[in-house]
């Protein structure tokens, strides 16, 4: 009898594990310290957590999207292996290594063999990657509308968040309760247990864009928030939703050729054209404001000059003109303008030129200014006012930006665009704003957060600025003045990455007296082959060195206090000699900037005491030494 009754334990041991073990599924991390755990769970629902060395990242949390929520069964997993290394156009580094896990879980809803949902996940070292993908029937694809992402993370207890509201907006230390609003992406988490997790999106192209909220019905619950409803044809995947880790918040910037990695490689045969480089704008709208500025751009080393908004008239009125000349009187009512005259002028002198088109005149007449701007001899467009968020619009921005490729244009889109990893497929799109830069002047302490939460995303154009001290240039708005050093701004063209990196923004060429420490300025690159982040914590300082060449460009920057810190030099090749150029805010120095230059041998044992001031900061030049 009990033989009889271990037959019969064993027999249903060996019917049901099959079975409970189909309804569960991992994928680890090629270093083995990421779990991505899949459950389907018994009322058919799709659950998923992640783990770090064992450590909970992502609790029991939801997948599933809109109308796609239960009801599955799991008819299929595949599990494959990527690594391969590639080289991007330009970047913050000049070999990116993609190297993941992959998993398929195939589901069928209802058992129809003609509704099929894909769930696709990724595993890397840096974080988790997973989307939604409906593939196309053989009998024909079917439509699918998308109203809402059912997408969750569920935190451990006490995470807090780096909450912003707007692509433009200051940030908030918050906890995952009593958020008024929706929380732009990337965003950025803090666990209790001292680890950091960035959660963000990646490819979305033709989609719509997914902002983050907190879930009413779970504490500590993230939900994804979409804009408005998808409506597409199979086959289509959704844009990656994105789970960085990282033991220190440097890591998460350290590591963000992750979001280009999931994206596609780059489409366009030839991108010689497509030459990053410095740009300043050119605000007076005349050929003599032109020619100084060309001149300037020549004397110090800037690649580019812009001609920012009001050369074609009114640009907020939708019936503004783009393919004309015609200067706004509230910028310059005088002006004598002749624009095909101040670019022949600035391409003779090696100088490119970039111009200003709002959206009301992109949308109507992009097919027509295209050719004609490439006739003109213009180098780039910067878009302005942006739609932002919706399906159409977000297509459509991305189109705009294909279609200036094919007439060698490069772009800037300003305002409220976040990237999502474009770049790598159209490369074209050099920079984009989506940050809350130097427009608008904020403090030290803003500005010591971006390199932990923005900057994650990929380039911002915070539009830096030199001259706007009230010891400088008395008599400007309040508004208008720097809350920074000198120091501080030198350093932020290190600090943050820019393809197109708008240099002297609220300033002209008159405003310089040739300081001493502009060659720092002259010298600096704008992309990158290697980047590290040294030091830092998120709202306090950080120092990032990046190489261009044998050349190091180091830039530290701290908040709104002052601070001492020690920069280690242990980044620089074993064996070899530097000179570094130190350049650090000094009050003793008798120049308006009051930036002290100091020149001195270091290798990579070299250890620098630093003193930093309120909202100071510290640049440095790092060439090998002949022998």
């Amino acid at each position: 009898m009990k033989r009889f009754i271990f037959l019969v334990l064993f027999c249903l041991i060996v019917c049901v594990c099959p079975v409970v073990a189909q309804q569960s599924r991992e994928l680890t991390s090629p270093d083995g310290h990421l779990t991505f755990s899949f459950s389907l769970l018994k009322d058919s629902v799709l659950c998923y957590s992640i783990s770090y060395q064992k450590k909970p990242i992502v609790t029991s949390s939801a997948l599933g999207l809109g109308d796609w929520e239960k009801g599955f069964v799991l008819s299929g997993v595949s599990v494959s292996k990527h690594d391969s290394v590639w080289k991007p156009v330009y970047g913050e580094r000049s070999l990116i290594r993609d190297h993941y896990e992959e998993m398929t879980i195939s589901l069928l809803k209802g058992k129809s063999e003609t509704q099929k949902m894909q769930l696709q996940i990724r595993a890397y070292n840096e974080g988790i990657a997973f989307r939604y993908f409906f593939p196309e029937h053989p009998q024909g694809g079917m439509d699918v509308s998308i109203q809402k992402e059912l997408t969750d993370f569920t935190m451990p207890e006490g995470t807090k968040a780096w909450f912003t509201n707007r692509a433009q907006a200051k940030y908030s230390l918050l906890p995952l309760s009593g958020w008024t609003d929706e929380c732009e992406r990337p965003l950025v988490l803090q666990l209790p247990g001292g680890l950091y997790t960035c959660l963000t999106e990646a490819g979305m192209v033709d989609y719509s864009r997914t902002k983050f909220s907190l879930n009413p019905k779970k504490t500590n619950t993230i939900s994804c928030s979409m804009y408005d409803r998808v409506d597409l044809f199979t086959p289509f995947a959704t844009p990656w939703r994105v789970v960085m880790v990282a033991e220190r918040p440097g890591q998460l910037l350290e590591n963000n050729d992750l979001i280009l990695n999931l994206n596609p490689p780059c489409e366009m045969a030839d991108t010689s054209w497509i030459q990053p480089g410095k740009v300043m704008r050119e605000v007076s709208l005349s050929m003599k404001g032109a020619r100084e500025l060309v001149d300037f751009a020549v004397k110090r080393n800037l690649q580019y000059i812009h001609f920012d908004a009001g050369w074609y008239g009114y640009e907020d009125k939708v019936g503004s003109n783009a393919t004309k000349v015609n200067v706004d009187p509230r910028r310059n009512p005088n002006s004598d303008l002749n624009l095909q005259e101040a670019i022949r002028y600035a391409n003779e002198k090696g100088i490119g030129v970039f111009l200003y088109v709002n959206q009301r005149a992109l949308y109507k007449q992009l097919d027509e200014i295209l050719p004609l701007f490439k006739k003109w001899g213009v180098r780039g467009m910067k878009f302005g006012f942006v739609e932002v968020g919706s399906h159409r619009w977000t297509t459509w921005l991305h189109d705009a930006v294909k279609k200036c490729a094919k007439y060698n244009l490069m772009v800037d889109i300003h305002d409220e665009y976040r990237p999502t990893g474009f770049s790598r497929t159209y490369p074209n799109l050099v920079t984009q704003e989506g940050v809350y830069g130097n427009e608008e002047m904020p403090d030290a302490t803003h500005n010591t957060t971006l390199p932990f939460t923005r900057f994650i995303a990929g380039a911002a154009d915070y539009t830096i600025c030199y001259y706007q001290r009230p010891e400088i240039k008395a008599g400007l708005p309040a508004s208008r003045y720097l809350k920074t050093t000198s120091g501080h701004q030198l350093a932020l063209s290190v600090v943050y990455y820019s393809p197109l990196q708008f240099m002297y923004w609220y300033d002209k060429p008159s405003d310089s007296k040739d300081e001493p420490e502009l060659e720092f300025l002259d010298k600096i690159p704008t992309v990158w082959d290697d980047t590290r982040v040294l030091d830092g914590e998120i709202a306090q300082y950080v120092t990032i060195a990046r190489r261009k060449g044998e050349e190091w460009f180091v830039g530290t920057i701290t908040n709104n206090e002052a601070r001492e810190l020690k920069i280690s030099f242990s980044f620089l090749p074993q064996g070899k000699k530097f000179e570094a150029s130190i350049y650090a805010d000094d009050p003793l120095v008798n120049t308006r900037t009051k930036v002290a230059i100091k020149r001195i041998t270091v290798d990579a044992s070299t250890v620098l005491d630093t003193r930093l001031l309120a909202s100071g900061g510290q640049a440095i030049w790092i060439r090998p030494l002949t022998k």
